[in-house]
C-alpha cells in the first residue's frame, strides 16, 4: 500500500483543511505514516503569516525531499500562493496548490503518479477568489474537539498582514453545510466543535446571514452535548445582540479570543485597525459586565515599524491595569512582501522585538496566573481530552487547562469540576457531578 505523511503549519483553518486530505488520501488507498518516516507522497500545507511560519514551511519541502528523493511532493496554502512563478518553481514539488483547488489535492496527486511527471505551475491572483471551497471531514481522530471551517479569506487589509493577498476574499460556508458536518463530528464522539476562520466573524456577510444565525442554527440542530467554540473574533464584530445571545447559551463557550494587535492607539492606526483603545476597552467592559468570569484572550504584535519604547511602556501599563487579557498570544513584527507596513520607515531591529516579546510574554503569564486564581473553589465545565501522568486533562469552557483525578465513571469525558489549586501549567480540580 503507498503511504503518505502530511505536515501542517499555521492557523485552525490549516488544520481543518489538512484533516480532510487526510482522509481523502486514506480513501484513495495511501496508508498515513510521520512525517519524519519515508513515504512515497509528502503533503505540506503551508503558512506564510510571519517569516518563521515560511521559514518552516521551506524547511518541510527540503526534509521531504531529503528522507525520500523520489517521493512526490505536493505543496498548499498560503506560502504557496504569495510566492512568484519563479520562486514556485525553485521549490521543485511536484503538485502546486495555493488557495483554490484544494479539493482536487488528491486527485492531481493520482494524476501526478501516474503519469511520473510534476504540474506545470499555474497559480490565478487570490484576490479574485470569490466561492467558498467546502472541504467535508467526519471527525478528527482521537480528539474530543473537532474544527469545523466555516469562512476564508480577509478583506480587512491591515498594513502588516499578507492574508488577504495569500487567502483572498471573504466568503463563507453554506449554513446547511456546516451543520452536516457538525453533525457529523457529533456523532463520531467530538463534544466540543470550534468554529474557525480566517476571518471568523464575518461569516455570512457575503450571502445576508451572520455567525450569530449560524450559531443559533448549529445549537438548534446538534445534539445538546456538543459545546461550541470560536476560534477568533474580531471586536467590532461582537454587538449587544451576539452578548445577548451568548449569555443565555451555556453551549456557548465562556472564551473568546479577540485580537487587539497593539495597545497603543497611533500604531493601530499604523497597522489599518478599525479601533482604538479606548473603543475596544468599552465593548470589553460590556461583554464582561454581561459574563463576569468570561475568558477574554487575544493577539499581540510588537515591534512595529515605529513603534517607540515610551509607546510599548504605555502599551504594556494599559494592558496590565485596564484590559487584563486572560492570556496573550506574542509576536514579533514580521516583514511581508506586497503589505504596506513593508516599505514603512523605522523597521525595528530583531534584537529589540525579540527583548519586547520576552516582556509581553512574562505579562501574559502574570495576568493568566490571576485569571486562573479566580476559580480555585469555583466549578466549572471540562471536557477531557486525554490523560497525563495518571490524571484526566481538559479543557474547562473558558478554555483553562484541568487536570482531575480519574474518575470511575468509564468513557465520561463531560464533567464539572470543583477546582482546588494550581498544578503544572494549569488548575487541579475533582469531579463534582457527570455533567453530561
Amino acid at each position: 500500500m503507498p503511504t503518505f505523511a502530511i505536515a501542517t503549519l499555521g492557523c485552525k483553518v490549516n488544520t481543518y483543511e489538512s484533516q480532510n486530505y487526510l482522509e481523502e488520501m486514506r480513501e484513495a488507498g495511501f496508508d498515513e505514516v510521520s512525517f519524519k518516516e519515508r513515504a512515497d507522497v509528502y503533503i505540506i500545507n503551508t503558512c506564510c503569516v510571519t517569516n518563521t511560519a515560511a521559514s518552516k514551511s521551506r524547511q518541510r519541502i527540503h526534509q521531504a525531499r531529503k528522507l525520500n528523493p523520489e517521493a512526490l511532493v505536493a505543496i498548499v496554502g498560503c506560502y504557496v500562493q504569495s510566492l512568484s512563478p519563479k520562486q514556485l518553481l525553485a521549490l521543485q514539488a511536484d503538485v502546486v496548490i495555493g488557495a483554490q483547488g484544494k479539493g482536487e489535492l488528491v486527485k492531481r496527486i493520482q494524476t501526478a503518479l501516474s503519469q511520473h511527471k510534476k504540474e506545470s505551475v499555474h497559480l490565478e491572483d487570490a484576490r479574485g477568489i470569490r466561492v467558498f471551497e467546502s472541504l467535508s471531514i467526519h471527525e478528527f481522530s482521537h480528539q474530543t474537539r473537532a474544527f469545523l471551517k466555516v469562512q476564508d479569506g480577509c478583506n480587512q487589509f491591515c498594513s502588516y498582514c499578507i492574508i488577504p493577498f495569500a487567502r483572498g476574499a471573504e466568503r463563507s460556508i453554506d449554513p446547511l453545510e456546516a451543520v452536516r458536518i457538525a453533525k457529523n463530528m457529533a456523532f463520531h464522539g467530538h463534544e466540543e466543535i470550534v468554529l474557525s476562520g480566517i476571518h471568523t466573524g464575518r461569516y455570512g456577510r457575503d450571502h445576508g446571514s451572520s455567525l450569530l444565525e449560524l450559531l443559533k442554527l448549529l445549537i438548534k440542530e446538534t445534539p445538546p452535548n456538543v459545546r461550541y467554540r470560536i476560534s477568533s473574533i474580531e471586536m467590532n464584530e461582537i454587538d449587544d445582540d451576539f452578548i445577548s445571545y451568548m449569555k443565555g447559551e451555556e453551549r456557548i463557550a465562556r472564551h473568546l479570543h479577540i485580537p487587539i494587535q497593539a495597545a497603543d492607539n497611533t500604531v493601530l492606526k499604523n497597522m489599518n485597525r478599525p479601533y482604538d483603545v479606548e473603543w475596544y476597552l468599552s465593548r470589553m467592559k460590556k461583554i464582561r459586565e454581561a459574563m463576569p468570569m468570561i475568558s477574554i484572550s487575544t493577539d499581540m504584535i510588537v515591534g512595529f515599524p515605529s513603534e517607540s519604547e515610551e509607546q510599548f511602556e504605555a502599551a504594556l501599563t494599559r494592558v496590565h491595569s485596564d484590559l487584563k487579557f486572560s492570556f496573550i498570544h506574542c509576536f514579533p513584527y514580521s516583514k511581508r512582501d506586497h503589505t504596506a507596513a513593508a516599505v514603512m520607515p523605522g523597521q525595528i531591529s530583531n534584537a529589540v522585538k525579540k527583548e519586547r516579546v520576552h516582556r509581553l510574554s512574562a505579562l501574559s503569564d502574570q495576568l493568566s496566573h490571576e485569571y486562573m486564581s479566580h476559580f480555585i473553589g469555583r466549578t466549572v465545565d471540562v471536557i477531557i481530552e486525554q490523560e497525563k501522568n495518571g490524571l484526566l486533562f481538559g479543557h474547562s469552557s473558558e478554555y483553562l487547562p484541568v487536570y482531575v483525578k480519574k474518575v470511575n465513571v468509564s468513557g465520561c469525558r463531560r464533567l464539572h469540576v470543583r477546582i482546588r489549586e494550581f498544578f503544572e501549567d494549569g488548575l487541579l480540580g475533582e469531579e463534582m457531578e457527570d455533567a453530561s
